[in-house]
């Protein structure tokens, strides 16, 4: 019984297009953090956001984030990232920055250049909790 080989091309593009969902998959696993002399940057997927620490003003925990209205992102299981909208009137358009591993812990709340916020958490809370103290030590050095 002879068989019929598949065209090289159907080939390349099967590999291309698995390649390209498992990169999608490795970028939005989780948030990629990295944290410098003067800031931190937060990457995950194609949302990325750099704060540096003399733009910070506060820095807590909170169990719940507020409602907001996602503009673009995505929610998935316990895990969302994306930007939001805090609320909408006629004098501001507050844009809110969130990168959740998991929703049912506490997330780090960041406020900085005065109004502009930042939710984001790990999947593991003793890491979270880890950098809370660290970005608290962080801004009452270089405030």
């Amino acid at each position: 019984m002879a068989t019929k080989k598949r065209h090289w091309l159907w080939n390349l593009i099967l590999i291309i297009t698995l390649a390209v969902c498992l990169l999608a998959f490795v970028v939005h696993y989780k948030n990629w953090t990295k944290i410098e002399p003067d800031g931190i940057k937060m990457v995950s997927g194609i949302y990325y956001k750099e704060i540096k620490f003399n733009e910070v003003d506060s820095v807590s925990l909170v169990d719940r984030i507020p409602p907001m209205e996602r503009l673009n992102g995505f929610s998935a299981l316990s895990k969302g990232n994306g930007l939001y909208r805090e609320f909408k009137d006629s004098l501001t358009n507050k844009e809110v920055h969130v990168f959740v591993d998991n929703f049912e812990q506490q997330k780090i709340k960041i406020v900085y250049q005065d109004s502009l916020k930042l939710f984001f958490n790990y999947k593991d809370s003793l890491e979270t909790l880890g950098l809370v103290s660290f970005l608290k030590s962080k801004i009452k050095t270089s405030n």
